[in-house]
């Protein structure tokens, strides 16, 4: 834990020197390093993400942001909700974050523009179509819904499903139900020893403008890819 704000402090102080010049590289660096204190040791499989990337991805912990964060540089689309936590959303703004509400149908149009104009400026977007995180054993049912705005995608976007594998240790990074979030982050962040967690960077969807084809295609790419760890596909 010391050595965690340790290193946000660096962090924090260096991006806020760095952002009035250049796009800053620390959010990036913060996370990596985050993902790495934490006992994650990261590598990717596949071809590199091209602009204007939406990647899809399984969500077995909060871990899996700064993995994903650190090794592609990605922004993600979160819950609404992380607004009210000030030191969060702080940090969800510096990142990138498009903040979604799912229960706001009024507000679709212009949270579609906030996701296609975050894809625009080139950087990858990450969307965890479970909704929420499971117990690392088995993958949710994808929500389609979430993929109303990719579908159809724009001419220049691709949608790319990235498969988050603890190579078998998933349950023990899942979220259990009855544990609490600080509970969770604790545990996970005073786990002994160190996870190889790889990143399965998946070939692209066939464009639809079926939001339930692509959650199908997505849930379907990253099952397999987890099967051999033993992520059970959704029970639909």
């Amino acid at each position: 834990m010391a050595a965690l704000l340790g290193w946000l402090l660096v962090c924090v102080l260096a991006h806020l020197v760095t952002r009035p010049f250049t796009r800053s590289p620390w959010p990036r660096r913060l996370l990596r390093g985050v993902a790495w204190l934490a006992g994650a040791r990261v590598r990717s499989d596949g071809p590199a993400i091209a602009p204007r990337t939406l990647l899809i991805a399984n969500h077995v912990s909060w871990l899996d942001i700064p993995v994903l964060a650190g090794a592609t540089g990605c922004a993600f689309v979160a819950k609404d909700g992380l607004r009210a936590h000030p030191v969060m959303r702080w940090l969800c703004v510096e990142n990138g974050t498009v903040f979604v509400d799912r229960g706001d149908r009024r507000g679709i149009a212009e949270q579609t523009a906030a996701m296609r104009a975050a894809l625009a400026t080139g950087r990858p977007l990450t969307l965890f179509p479970e909704g929420t995180v499971g117990d690392g054993g088995q993958l949710l049912p994808f929500r389609p819904a979430l993929l109303s705005a990719f579908a159809p995608a724009p001419a220049d976007t691709q949608l790319r499903p990235v498969a988050i594998d603890y190579n078998g240790a998933a349950p023990e990074f899942g979220w259990p139900q009855g544990e609490s979030g600080v509970a969770n982050f604790l545990r996970l962040l005073g786990r002994r020893g160190t996870v190889q967690v790889t990143l399965h960077l998946l070939p692209a969807l066939t464009p639809s403008d079926n939001r339930k084809h692509l959650a199908a295609q997505a849930h379907d790419a990253i099952a397999a890819a987890l099967a051999p760890s033993g992520v059970a596909p959704a029970a639909v």
